[in-house]
Parts: structure tokens; sequence; C-alpha cells
């Protein structure tokens, strides 16, 4: 298999070189003239840590064990039931996390959770025709906790599913727990009575598709930005625009965050309201009707910068009210960085909850077409130790492909068991040559298994034979090009299991890895003459 030797707690030693905790490095969003930047989130104090709400008990749960087959990386529904409170009341936090059976929480680049999402199954979404999805999370694990005097109200009879993608990131099984902390008032409890109910509205830049992701690629957008869907060609299609959201009733906005992956810079949360004007530098370029409500800012503590999962979000503070009409539109935006790398299968989501007007009775909602609502954020939670590796270091057990010889390319070159079978930079062998105008097809020989092996060749800068972290390879190559992930089992997959290289690459030795298992590495050549 193309990894190093495991150590006992099965972490590959040839990419640990854990140091110590990075300080944080605040990657402030370019200016793209979509709206006001704000510069940054408050890193005082974060939502995490925010007091336990008079009345709840915060209740432990845990769904498992989830057997993760080596390399894992499909979409998957919880069977049957899963763990919740066993009577009536209201939930006004969650906060989800991965452990292994000996309670230890993962490296993210060892194994992640690529997200979670919770859906009540007793309930219809507010913006699709899926049922309600109340809560989900990333690998940034982001914490969700409503204002004091809010919450989600809850029936011990509601059906609750998880849907979950588990990423695991090498070629060894894996046995895991999702965990989620629930803070809960009892319907009984006398805090119960104070309490006024909150909605999830999902909105998302892709909602409602059954993989909702888009393609980041480097060197788009503008100014070393990609704004998601503004910068897109033709993001929907024919379709309606799936970013939007009409309000479908008057209300009060409680609290938001965003989603992103690694490359993510902001989500951002618009209104646009017919015949209203917004507030000079709080208005959406070319769009006067539409105000600016929140940006979600990925805080990154990782010192490479905006690459990888070494981030928290940033989150509405516990005083912020928004008004908002029937009738109004809400929209999402998802702001990367096009400058270092390509960006694939990126997510921009942001859950925001929402009170009705009529049980509004703390903190005045403000009118975001009269009062500036876009508040410096507040962090979801602090840096996670699981994010220590960063990668990126030498490791002499790669070899510099353009230093190998050439050698005629197979037709196809296979994937099997973790390795290119021409060109692997673990092995050092003659690396694969076509003439220009050639092309070289790879078939994934694991996909069959149809068990998440899913394998890619995206383009990084060479020689990409540093150590594997969470920031190391990257999708940086100054030409760009990714298979997909060649299976075709379904989202995520590419519906197929080969994959050609583009007909006018000039002449060079190009590097790629696989971005699904990031240990796996190897090189062509496009040569003046064939071999």
């Amino acid at each position: 298999m193309a990894c190093s030797s495991t150590n006992a707690s099965g972490v590959p030693t040839a990419a640990r070189s854990i140091g110590s905790t990075p300080a944080p490095v605040a990657v402030a969003p370019p200016d793209t003239g979509a709206g006001p930047t704000i510069t940054d989130v408050a890193t005082t104090s974060t939502v995490a840590d925010r007091p336990i709400q008079a009345g709840a008990t915060r209740m432990h749960f845990e769904i498992g064990p989830i057997d993760i087959l080596p390399g894992q990386n499909n979409i998957d529904f919880t069977k049957g039931k899963i763990p919740k409170p066993t009577v009536d009341g209201w939930i006004v936090r969650i906060a989800p996390n991965l452990r292994l059976a000996d309670g230890s929480i993962p490296g993210v680049d060892v194994i992640h959770l690529h997200h979670g999402v919770w859906l009540n199954g007793s309930a219809g979404d507010s913006t699709s025709a899926l049922p309600e999805r109340f809560f989900a999370a990333g690998e940034e694990k982001t914490t969700m906790a409503l204002p004091a005097g809010y919450g989600y109200h809850y029936k011990a009879s509601d059906r609750w599913t998880l849907n979950y993608m588990i990423h695991n990131l090498w070629p060894d099984p894996k046995q895991v727990w999702v965990t989620y902390d629930i803070d809960f008032i009892p319907a009984d409890s006398p805090a119960a009575a104070s309490i006024q109910p909150a909605r999830p509205i999902w909105t998302d830049v892709q909602n409602g598709s059954i993989y909702p992701v888009f393609d980041v690629i480097k060197g788009s957008g503008s100014n070393g930005v990609y704004t998601y869907p503004d910068d897109a060609a033709s993001p929907y299609g024919t379709a309606p625009a799936k970013n939007l959201w009409t309000v479908d009733r008057d209300g009060i906005l409680l609290a938001t965050a965003g989603h992103l992956h690694p490359g993510g810079l902001h989500t951002d949360l618009w209104l646009q309201r017919v015949g209203a004007t917004a507030l000079t530098d709080h208005a959406k370029t070319g769009a006067t009707d539409t105000a600016h409500v929140f940006e979600s800012i990925a805080h990154y503590w990782e010192p490479a910068g905006a690459v990888s999962w070494d981030v928290a979000m940033g989150a509405t503070p516990d005083n912020w009210r928004v008004a908002v009409h029937k009738g109004d539109v809400l929209s999402t935006t998802a702001t990367y960085d096009s400058g270092k790398a390509s960006w694939y299968e990126s997510m921009g989501i942001m859950i925001v909850w929402m009170a009705d007007a009529a049980t509004q009775k703390d903190t005045p909602a403000l009118d975001p077409f009269t009062n500036a609502v876009d508040v410096k954020g507040e962090l979801t939670h602090g840096h996670l130790a699981e994010n220590d590796n960063h990668g990126g270091g030498p490791d002499p057990t790669y070899f510099d492909a353009a230093k190998l010889p050439s050698q005629p390319a197979s037709n196809p070159i296979p994937i099997a068991d973790f390795i290119y079978g021409q060109g692997d930079m673990l092995r050092g062998d003659a690396i694969p040559t076509v003439a220009p105008g050639g092309t070289i097809t790879y078939d994934n020989k694991d996909a069959p298994l149809a068990n998440g092996e899913w394998h890619t060749i995206t383009a990084c800068k060479a020689p990409c034979n540093a150590a594997t972290g969470i920031a190391y390879p990257l999708a940086d190559a100054d030409i760009s090009f990714d298979s997909g992930q060649l299976g075709a089992v379904g989202p995520p997959t590419a519906g197929r299991v080969t994959w050609s290289t583009p007909a006018n690459l000039p002449a060079g030795t190009y590097t790629y890895f696989c971005r699904i298992h990031p240990v796996m590495r190897g090189a062509f050549r496009i040569a003046a003459t064939s071999p």
C-alpha cells in the first residue's frame, strides 16, 4: 500500500510532524467590492464558551460504532433510531465531534467528519422538500448556541436521522463514533415557560442538491478571490437560483454561522426588500435593495493561511437580532481564496435561526435597511489540537519526479491498493510519458469495491513530495486539472472510474496527488518526443 508505517495508535508516522500549537493567523478576506469588509472576528470569547442557559442540562449522545473501511469517503445515513432526549423540551445548544474506540479525537489528517446533517423526519424543512435540517457541521466543528430565551422545540416522538460523510484519508480500517452534546430544557421545567420557539432556516449556495458542491479553480474570480454564485458563469443553468429563499412570514433572525471548506474565506447573508434602499456601504454591489446582514469569517490558525481545516467560523453575537418581513428574500454567497490553489467540491452554507415576530420579547430587532446589522462575529470555538499536523516538511519517502527517467505510458494506468500503477512517487519508478497532444488514461481498480476507495488525479505544484498534513499537498499547480472522485456509485463520485489527462498540456513533468488520500502522489510527463 502507498503509505508509511504506523505507530501504536494507528497514526502514520511519516506524516506526523506535530510541533507546538500554531499562533492564530487571521486571514482577512480581500475586498471583493460586493459589500462591506469585516476584517476579523472577536477571539476573546467563543460560542462554545458561553454559559449553559438557565434550566438547561448538557446531555451527551453518541452514534456508533461506525465501521469505516480503508480510504472510505462515502455518504451514508443512520439506519433506525439515533440517540436523543427521552422527554419533550427545548434544545438550546448542539456541539458535534468524532471519537475513536479509545476515546481520543482523531487527527483531521487521519479521519474526519466531512459533514454531518441532523434531520427531523417529523417536520418539514423551511427551504426545501427535505425533512427539517436542524443542525449541521463539518470538520470545522461549529457549535450552535441559541440566544438565551430561545429554543428548538423538541418532541420525544420526533424521528431523527443523521446524514454523514466520514472521510478516512488512510488505507487502514477505523471504527468511530459521532458524538453530539445537547443543552436541553425539559418541557416541564420552570425555565421552559419563558422559552420562545426558534426554527432553522437552511440557506445554501446549492440548496436542494443531493451533493451541494461547486469547484473553485485557481486564478478564477478576481483579485485572488472567487465568490459563488456571483462569479460563476451559469451556476444554476435555466433553473431558479438555489441560494435564495423568500421569507414566509414576519420574523426575527436570531443566530447564524457559515460552513466552508479549506480555502474558504467567508460566507455572507443578504436580505433583499423590493422598493427599499440599503444603507451606504452596506448594500450589495449593483443591488441597492439588498442589505448585508452578516459575514461569517473563517478564522485560520493554519500557518500557511486559508488552506486547511485548522479553522473556526465566525457566528453572530448573542445580542444579534434582525427584523425581516414576509416577502423579503434571504440569500447566501460563499467566497474562497483562488490565488493559492484550486478547491474542488467546495460548499457554502448558513443555517439561520428565526423566531416569529409576534414572540419577540427581548433585545429589539433592527431593520437592516435603517441600521447596520453586519456586526463583527464571534468565534464558534478556539483552536483544536486535532488540527496540529500541518505537513509540508521534508519526507524522504517521496521521490522527486523531475529527476526520474521516462518510460512509455501504459494505457490505461491502473490505480489499485492506493498505488498509481505507473509514476507513483513512493516507488520512484520511471515516469509514464506521452508526446504532446497525447493523453494518459487512469483506471481506478479500487472503485468497484464500492466502499469509498475513490481516488483522484489532482494537479499539485512540483515537486509535491513533502510530508502529508492538513495543509499539504494542495491543488496549487499553475496548470490545474482534476479527475473528480473516480467511482460510479452516485455522489460524491464522478460517475466513472476512468479519466484521461488533457490533450493540450505543454511539454513538462506534471505532479499530482489524490485529494481524498493525499499520501498518494504521482507524476506523468509530456515529452517533446515520445519515449
